[in-house]
């Protein structure tokens, strides 16, 4: 089964940008408890002014679980109250290829020196 992205836009209700950010390390803690999960990154995309929340999971089964539970067990935090419901996209994808950049190695020495 191939890793699954998660790939959510939403916008905040209007006031609740202060503190945002720092609201969201109680999603990165209950995420990080989730059975499949691998990564996040939150993005925020001023055109439009629409966050971008890539959650990245083993498979599109825990995926759904995750996102079936989300809701009951953290939906009453400020960073979830803080999402304009009405703005929300959500959709997932296969992930068909993986690239990541090469370990950066110091130079070596300059023994002619």
């Amino acid at each position: 089964m191939p890793q699954t992205l998660e790939i959510v836009t939403f916008r905040l209700r209007d006031g609740h940008e202060a503190g945002f950010l720092t609201a969201n390390i109680v999603v990165n803690e209950w995420l990080a408890r989730q059975p499949g999960f691998v990564s996040r990154h939150l993005s925020y995309r001023r055109a439009g002014n629409w966050w971008v929340d890539t959650v990245l999971w083993e498979n599109r089964a825990t995926a759904w679980q995750a996102a079936e539970k989300m809701m009951r067990e953290i939906g009453e935090t400020p960073a979830m109250r803080a999402i304009d419901p009405a703005s929300i996209d959500m959709s997932h994808a296969d992930v068909a290829i993986v690239h990541r950049a090469a370990e950066r190695l110091p130079a070596p020495a300059n023994d002619a020196a």
